[in-house]
């Protein structure tokens, strides 16, 4: 088994004001990288290799938690959310009422209009997961709330339609082992970052 710990990127301003951002690369906000400054990973975990999503938030919270430029992989890129992108969640579903409910009902196969689903996130991420599996080291990876969700449901045999078994906290990372074809198994979660909540 290898280790994969992941972890998300730190705020934007789209996260704070809880608009969908998918694929649009925005950057962490002031408030985003002073959190971030506050973050550490733990010791446990040095030596790991680092690879981040291509986005500009994930690259830039690997750069402050590392001090230094990190590998991309594209694979790590958040789902794209279509025509959604930009949009704040509770204002569509109210838009949308019914229709938004029943698409959010098909779990794994959901998608915004013109994006991608929980599943195939899932099948863009095992190839990913099965070089890293053939890997010699662990690895940690900055990504994405919905990258996360996608490895974490492969996991834990979850198919999106009903509550989460877990609750995946945050600011967290999640370790998770693979086997030899790179499917996850779920070692630990929340892994929490700030150096207050591991004393508390």
């Amino acid at each position: 088994m290898t280790a994969l710990l992941l972890l998300r990127h730190g705020p934007t301003q789209w996260n704070e004001t809880k608009r969908v951002q998918g694929r649009s690369d925005v950057p962490l906000s002031a408030a985003g990288r002073a959190e971030v400054q506050t973050w550490r990973v733990p010791a446990e975990f040095t030596g790991f290799d680092w690879i981040t999503s291509p986005l500009l938030r994930a690259v830039e919270t690997a750069g402050l938690l590392t001090g230094g430029e990190k590998p991309r992989d594209a694979r790590l890129a958040e789902m794209d959310w279509g025509e959604w992108e930009g949009q704040q969640l509770d204002v569509l579903r109210r838009q949308l009422g019914d229709l938004m409910r029943a698409w959010e009902a098909k779990g794994l196969d959901f998608s915004a209009p013109g994006g991608e689903s929980p599943r195939q996130v899932q099948q863009r991420l095992m190839p990913f997961l099965k070089e890293r599996a053939a890997a010699r080291n662990g690895a940690i990876a900055v990504a994405h709330k919905g990258i996360i969700r996608a490895v974490y449901a492969l996991a834990a045999a979850w198919d999106m339609t009903g509550p989460s078994p877990h609750k995946l906290g945050e600011p967290c990372a999640h370790l998770f082992d693979l086997a030899r074809d790179g499917t996850p198994r779920i070692a630990r979660l929340n892994i929490a970052l700030r150096e207050a909540e591991k004393t508390a």
